[in-house]
């Protein structure tokens, strides 16, 4: 499967105002990283250097985003909602799965009037962890690994040639380093730091990365 999706600087030739990012989501052996950078850029001008693009949605499922963060917060907070009503109808926890392809409708049903993001949803149930990749229109696509945003050409040369099976939670987080370290070298538009939302069988729990 080509993990790339289209990046933002693809949509910019007919959406000029969409913002640069990089965000990365990676499986480990007993859960996931998803990682996103914290600038905020429109053009060559820096709108933010806090900006928080890493969204938990239940205690077992995350979201991270590239594109407009007006809309990665009302998507995470309508994901969040809808994942509890499953929760209370159903009186068990939504799975992944599940609510990749709940995150994929939301986007879907509005796709006249689009949501302008690029989403990774990850998290673990009792499959195990798991990652989905999802464009504007709701396409929903299971992967190992995957990263969407402005420095998306960099970032997955450098998960492409080092990622590995069952790799241990310290190899991951150095990996999503050492991709983030590439794609802020060479993507304007990322920078200023990086949120990590680590979900894992023990819990959950946020991590920040910053580079020289």
């Amino acid at each position: 499967m080509n993990r790339i999706l289209f990046g933002v600087n693809a949509m910019s030739q007919s959406m000029p105002y969409v913002p640069g990012a990089t965000t990365i989501g990676v499986v480990y052996h007993d859960g996931v990283i998803l990682a996103s950078e914290r600038r905020v850029s429109y053009g060559y001008f820096v709108m933010s250097k806090t900006a928080k693009k890493v969204f938990k949605i239940t205690d077992t499922v995350g979201a991270a985003f590239a594109g407009l963060v007006s809309d990665m917060q009302i998507l995470s907070r309508e994901a969040a909602a809808y994942a509890n009503i499953f929760t209370y109808e159903r009186e068990r926890p939504i799975g992944v799965k599940a609510a990749a392809k709940m995150v994929g409708s939301l986007l879907f049903q509005n796709r006249m009037i689009p949501y302008i993001t690029q989403t990774i949803i990850g998290g673990v149930d009792e499959d195990g962890p798991s990652l989905y990749v999802l464009d504007l229109l709701g396409s929903v696509m299971q992967d190992k690994y995957a990263t969407v945003g402005s420095g998306t050409e960099v970032a997955i040369g450098v998960l492409e040639d080092e990622y590995k099976q069952d790799m241990s939670f310290d190899e991951a987080k150095e990996l999503v380093g050492k991709a983030f370290k590439a794609a802020l070298a060479r993507d304007a538009g990322s920078g200023n730091g990086v949120d990590l939302l680590i979900v894992s069988m023990s819990g959950t729990k946020e991590e920040t990365m910053k580079f020289d």
